[in-house]
This record gives structure tokens, sequence and C-alpha cells, in this order.
């Protein structure tokens, strides 16, 4: 094991001796600083350690036509520091290039939304057109809550709908928690948990009204999709979402006690629907194809629909309703109800909300069962007080 005091005069003349590959001379000076000098005539500076378990360890400084003697002393210096203090730089750079970048991380985290999720696309869509074009060559440790914030403000100033953008931040954001619950080498934080969300109000009131139903209705007949009339009727009669509605089966409909059975809802929780004469009557009247097992099937395909967004569109447009989503009849549904004098529990509970906030959206719509229940009761007071006098 050869042995010089270092030096740049050194450096420049060493060589490796003849008949060896490779030939390392250790600086007298810094312990464990190191000029390799191999047979091609390449030389390179390196700090040789013994780390935590005695294993031999070595982090390469730089080559000697890179960096300076002084630079390579320099750095030998600081490392020999750091491993005299309990440290291991090969170590830290093992456990850098360790850290996985976002595509990776990303990889894992829709993994894990198939193992529970019924509409994992959704989620990949949001990583494949959003987090990953921006984030995915990037190691997990570089990725910062000051950055993340910045491109989520410009995201919104972008025009991106606002619940658009707060769906980015809450799967960006389930992601390092994922990380973390996994022990992610490089993430030692979440950098989205600190970011605030913005305010807005992401509810839409739009409800259909008598004469906005029935022309509707009219042109969902007209369709050149045979089915649409009978799914726009279903949804106004029963509240239902679109794909509870779609996916629904002629053995989870009971006639005879006039109930629908949905066994998987958005909140995870199975809910029946009770169903009025008008909803039986569509249903009495649905086409039916032997083996085949779904409600309202593709006639073709004989399976559900996947998309009916074009009759729907067409069948909107049509009516003079532009401004209509398809979710707006569930919320059609319930309006028609409330104003109907349907207390709002027995709303919710038909349109399977899993908390009383969320039906607390139609309350406005009671105004005139409101009122009826604050008259009855003056007059019940009143008519009290009347025969207390008279007594």
């Amino acid at each position: 094991m050869p042995t010089a005091k270092l030096d740049a005069t050194f450096a420049l003349t060493a060589q490796c001796k003849p008949g060896k590959k490779r030939t390392d001379y250790y600086d007298t000076a810094i312990t464990g600083f190191t000029l390799e000098c191999h047979a091609s005539g390449v030389k390179t500076y390196a700090l040789r350690y013994f780390d935590s378990y005695g294993r031999q360890r070595q982090k390469k400084i730089g080559g000697y036509t890179d960096i300076t003697f002084a630079v390579a002393q320099k750095a030998a210096k600081r490392l020999r520091a750091e491993v005299v203090m309990g440290g291991s730089p090969a170590e830290e750079k093992a456990d850098k290039k360790a850290v996985p970048t976002y595509n990776d991380l990303a990889d894992q985290h829709i993994a894990d939304v198939r193992t529970y999720s019924r509409n994992p696309d959704n989620i990949d869509r949001v990583l494949k057109v959003h987090l990953r074009p921006k984030w995915g060559k990037q190691r997990l440790d570089e990725i910062t809550a000051q950055e993340i914030a910045k491109w989520l403000a410009e995201k919104r100033e972008s025009g991106l709908a606002p619940a658009t953008v707060e769906k980015i931040r809450i799967i960006f954001n389930r992601s390092f928690e994922l990380a973390l619950r996994w022990n992610t080498p490089g993430v030692k934080a979440n950098p989205v948990r600190g970011i605030p969300r913005p305010r807005y109000d992401n509810k839409r009131n739009r409800y259909l009204t008598a004469d906005e139903a029935a022309r509707l209705l009219e042109k969902a007949k007209a369709s050149a999709n045979s089915q649409l009339h009978n799914i726009v009727r279903l949804l106004l009669y029963t509240g239902a979402r679109k794909n509870e509605l779609l996916k629904a089966k002629w053995a989870d409909v009971d006639l005879d006690r006039k109930l629908w059975y949905i066994p998987v809802t958005k909140t995870g929780k199975p809910r029946h629907v009770p169903l009025s004469q008008a909803a039986l009557d569509v249903i009495g009247k649905l086409p039916r194809w032997d083996k085949c097992p779904w409600l309202i099937p593709n006639p073709k395909t004989r399976k559900p629909f996947t998309d009916i967004k074009h009759p729907w569109q067409t069948a909107r447009d049509a009516a003079g309703l532009g401004d209509l989503h398809i979710h707006d009849l569930r919320h059609s549904a319930a309006s028609f109800m409330v104003n109907a004098g349907i207390d709002l529990f027995a709303v919710g509970r038909i349109l399977g909300h899993a908390d009383h906030q969320s039906t607390m959206r139609y309350a406005h719509l009671a105004n005139d069962t409101l009122m009826r229940a604050v008259e009855a009761g003056a007059l019940q007071m009143q008519a009290a007080s009347a025969q207390t006098k008279a007594a």
C-alpha cells in the first residue's frame, strides 16, 4: 500500500507502477485520501474509510483532469470530518440514488388505488394529464411545498376549474401520504399537506322546472338512443346517480315491494330506493332480452352503456337546456320532492346521502313547506291561548 505526501506536484507526476492495472497512493496527512493511478493514464481522487459496520467504503471525489488538487484536498478534509463525526459519504450517495422519482411513486399510488377503488381510471387520468408531466422525473426529495403552491396557483390562473385544481391537490397529497406510510426513501414530510386550500363554492344549483322537465323528456323520447328516454325518466323519478342506474340489474328490482336495491354506491354503503308508481310504470315497459341481467342495457351490446354523453347532449340542447348536466337530474328529483312537502330527512334517505349536510343544500327549496309549518304552529298557539282566556 504505497503512501506519499499528496500534493499538486506528486499528483502531476504520479503513475501506475509497471505491470499493474492500478496503483493507489495514500496520503500521509489526511487519513484515507487516495490518488488512484490507472495503467490507462487516468487518475482519480477518492476518500476511503471504514463505516460503522467495519466495512471499507469509498467516496469518489473527482478526476485529476476535472478538479485541481487544492479542490480535491479540501473535499477530502470535509469528507474525513464527516466520517469522524459518524457519517458515511458513500452511504449518503447511495441513499440519494435510492430516492425514487414521482413517476415511481405514481406507479405505486395507482396500483394501491386499484385494490379498492371502483373507478381507478379517474385518478389515473389526473396522474397522466397533470401530475406526471410536471413532476414525474423529479426525485421526491427535490419536490418542495413552494414549487407545488406556485404550480397550483398557475393552474387556477390558467382557467382550470377550481374543483379540478382541488382534485389535483388531493391526489398529489395522497401520493405523499402513501409515501410516508411506506417509508419511501427521501420522503420525511408531505410537501402538499401545508398548502392552504382556497375557498370556493362547488355546489351547482340548477333545478329543472316542470315545464323544462317535460321538454327534456320530449326530446329524449325522440333520441336515436332508444333507451335515453327511459334513463332520463328513471333518474328524475328516483334521484339515483347515473352510474347506479346504468349498472342496475333486474335481480336488484323488487316490483312487489316497490324497491330497488343498489349494492354499490358512492358512499360505499348499499341502499334501497323506493320506487314510485311512475317509476314502476317505466320499469314495467322496459325491453328485456334473454340472459341479459341489466335493467337498461345498450340494445346492441346487451351490456351497460359506457357513455351516453352524445345522445344526452343532443336531447338537452334540443330542449334548450344547454346549461344542464345529467347529474342535475338528481338535484331536480330532490327539488320536486322537497317542494312537494317531503321533509329533508326523507329526501336524504332516498338519495343515499352519507350526512345531513349534503341534504341541506335543498333547504331553501322548502320555503313554502316551512311557511306552512310556522303558520300551523302559530294557529295552534293562538287556539291554545284562546282556550285559556275562555276558561
